[in-house]
């Protein structure tokens, strides 16, 4: 199933993944960002669990915003969990 996640406090606006069981893969930021840090996180989470993603990924902060675009990815694969399981 397609994803999609709007952002809070980061620079991308959109993030987009599939996500079949618990298993994400196709991970697209859209709308801006460090375009490093855009490229590197859909490689480094593809066939990922949410739980995997949210132990390594969550929490981490970009300065002062209180979040990240990792932290986000984090927050927008467990919503997508939670709604995939009602």
């Amino acid at each position: 199933m397609r994803y999609s996640y709007r952002t809070e406090n980061v620079c991308p606006q959109v993030i987009e993944f599939d996500i079949e069981g618990n298993v994400i893969t196709n991970v697209k930021f859209l709308g801006g960002g460090c375009p490093g840090n855009l490229q590197a996180l859909p490689r480094l989470v593809e066939g990922m669990t949410v739980e995997e993603i949210e132990e390594k990924l969550g929490g981490i902060q970009c300065g002062f915003k209180g979040t990240s675009c990792a932290d986000q990815l984090a927050r927008a694969v467990r919503k997508a969990y939670n709604e995939t399981q009602k």
